[in-house]
């Protein structure tokens, strides 16, 4: 039996006075990379950011690797979506890179030399270790996007939660992050998705999410990814399933 790593019991979020998420129940598994699939304002995001702390929960807990979250906060890896992003902070690849390592000091604790060399593999898994001075800003999306990959990797963490990662990025950009995830899963690590190409879906994940405010189903992509629980996820978005040719299911 896997184990859990992250443990979600009967969580509600609002905003304002409007329902986010409503009553979800969700345990991951440890080893496993998982799509995070829904409509656009389904609580996604909103899912993400409960985990990590940075929303109030309206009712329900959350616990990573049987403990309360923060104190495992520097296992789990966070990438934020692109538009999050200020890329016109005067910081270059390296620096941004080197943050990945700040979980793991103490306050006041300088960067070492085993760090630096840990963030040096981390670019160059991504295939960035040239761009090391480049400024953020000088970045094509795609460069970009790896830098915040290798970012997480330099975090050496266990949890890798990533919020859109294939917006905007090149097909090269694309694989690298997959063959990424590939390596992470095969050392154990667990890695969860916010995705949106559905035709995709059965190539990039071993489990599937399903949120619409609420969970709709989770469990293994060929036992879920059906036409049922996909009308029930999208309602009326359907024609895009229809024109993402999954129909037949």
């Amino acid at each position: 039996m896997n184990e859990i790593v992250l443990n979600i019991v009967g969580l509600s979020v609002n905003f304002g006075k409007k329902r986010v998420l409503t009553n979800i129940y969700l345990p991951v598994k440890k080893g496993q990379i998982y799509g995070l699939v829904g409509p656009n304002g389904a609580g996604k995001s909103t899912l993400f950011r409960a985990v990590l702390g940075l929303v109030d929960l309206l009712s329900g807990s959350i616990t990573a690797f049987e403990d309360r979250v923060d104190k495992q906060r520097h296992r789990i890896a966070y990438i934020p979506q692109k538009d999050q992003i200020d890329w016109n902070f005067p910081t270059t690849v390296k620096e941004v890179v080197l943050q990945g390592r700040y979980p793991h000091k103490r306050v006041g604790e300088w960067i070492g030399k085993k760090d630096r060399e840990i963030a040096v593999k981390s670019m160059q898994k991504l295939h960035i270790e040239h761009l090391a001075d480049r400024h953020i800003s000088k970045l094509s999306g795609g460069q970009q996007q790896r830098v915040f990959i290798a970012r997480a990797l330099c975090q050496e963490a266990d949890l890798y939660m990533l919020d859109e990662p294939f917006v905007g990025v090149d097909h090269l950009t694309e694989r690298r992050i997959i063959d990424v995830m590939s390596d992470l899963k095969k050392q154990g690590k667990t890695i969860m998705v916010v995705h949106h190409d559905l035709s995709t879906v059965t190539s990039y994940f071993d489990r599937l999410i399903l949120l619409n405010q609420r969970l709709i189903a989770e469990g293994k992509v060929d036992e879920v990814f059906n036409l049922k629980k996909l009308q029930e996820t999208f309602g009326p978005q359907l024609t895009v399933l229809q024109k993402a040719g999954l129909m037949h299911s």
